[in-house]
């Protein structure tokens, strides 16, 4: 455990479900409920004040993913990233894993409905995910972009985005949800054209907060469809007239975020910048395989990729002889909480997950066998 990062949160030990939803530090609540209470006291400094925090935020999140403010925008969710990379593409084909979360494959859909990019679907041999030598296979000259989650939702298999760069060339687009793997991490996202994260869940900000990173290269290629009122140039000279889109990734920009959760984001994204991403990353990856130890002890069969480097913070597993809802109830039975699917369990801890909760873990499974 990351001790001088665990001190900042109130997570019960047993809390595995990271994954799913990151719950937020005592930082991203204080910085929340002071922005709310600013707002509940307005005046003329109100609110240019409160929106300050969106500009901190943006530039910790570029500092993070290694680019600038100018290529960095806040956006309130992953999807609505990836919608705007979805339809900004004219036309041609984008291969995207048939296995992945559905907010990569709904912008893609809605795309080819309206007679723009059309998806061309991969599939990762199961247990694994989308590698170079897959993606390689697929292309042909009507492929334009490649859109891929960082790091598998299902089983935490870790995309090499490297590889996958060379594997494509410098000419098509590689975009990139980055929410199971942002500031948890590292990787080359310098390797990505659109990089799209939501800041619920491993980034602990709370709902509705999150960004994406637009190289050179895409702010030339995406047509800026979803542009808005605060997406353009000049963008507060009210004058009737349309506005040409703003020259960097401020395009993105639809409508005025809340600046109440731009504060608790800028709070999230202190501490990761703070205590490291490499700490954090080594803290999980211990909790990771302590677990990966104990599923394995009690008769477990692990899903997530073996190899400690093509994976993440994401330990998938099932209980032969026994359906996931019975043994969730035996983790819930000792204050655990995984993410429970129809065929497996997901343990997702965190660098402020102590140890108690593998043994937490432990005693649970063991029960099993009673």
């Amino acid at each position: 455990m990351l001790t001088s990062y665990a001190a900042h949160f109130d997570t019960p030990a047993g809390y595995l479900d990271f994954a799913r939803f990151g719950p937020p530090s005592r930082d991203a609540v204080a910085a929340t409920a002071q922005a709310l209470a600013g707002s509940a006291r307005a005046d003329h400094t109100t609110v240019d004040g409160l929106m300050r925090a969106e500009g901190v935020a943006r530039d910790t999140a570029a500092r993070l993913a290694g680019t600038d403010a100018e290529h960095t925008v806040l956006l309130p969710n992953a999807s609505t990233g990836l919608f705007h990379a979805a339809l900004g593409i004219r036309e041609g084909a984008v291969l995207a894993p048939r296995s992945d979360f559905p907010a990569n494959h709904y912008p893609w859909r809605r795309a080819a409905e309206l007679g723009r990019a059309t998806p061309r679907w991969l599939d990762p041999v199961p247990g694994g995910g989308v590698t170079p030598e897959l993606v390689r296979a697929a292309l042909d000259e009507d492929v334009v972009a490649v859109s891929v989650s960082a790091v598998d939702f299902r089983t935490g298999f870790r995309v090499d985005l490297a590889a996958l760069r060379e594997a494509i060339g410098p000419d098509r687009l590689l975009i990139v949800d980055a929410i199971q793997a942002f500031g948890v991490t590292e990787m080359e996202w310098g390797a990505a054209d659109v990089v799209v994260a939501g800041g619920q869940k491993w980034l602990r900000a709370g709902w509705a907060t999150g960004f994406a990173t637009l190289s050179d290269r895409a702010l030339t290629a995406l047509e800026p469809v979803l542009t808005g009122w605060t997406g353009v140039e000049e963008v507060g000279l009210f004058d009737g007239d349309e506005h040409p889109p703003a020259p960097g990734a401020g395009r993105w920009s639809i409508t005025n975020l809340s600046p109440v959760t731009a504060a608790s984001f800028a709070a999230a994204l202190d501490l990761v910048e703070r205590h490291t991403v490499p700490a954090i990353e080594a803290s999980i990856a211990t909790r990771v395989t302590e677990l990966t130890e104990v599923v394995r002890r009690y008769g477990g069969s692990v899903l997530s990729p073996a190899d400690p480097a093509r994976r993440a913070g994401i330990l998938s597993f099932a209980m032969p002889g026994h359906e996931p809802s019975l043994v969730a109830k035996a983790l819930h039975a000792e204050g655990v909480t995984p993410t429970v699917r129809a065929d497996s369990l997901r343990l997702s801890p965190h660098a402020s997950t102590p140890p108690e909760a593998t043994e937490r873990v432990a005693a649970a499974l063991a029960s099993l066998r009673d």
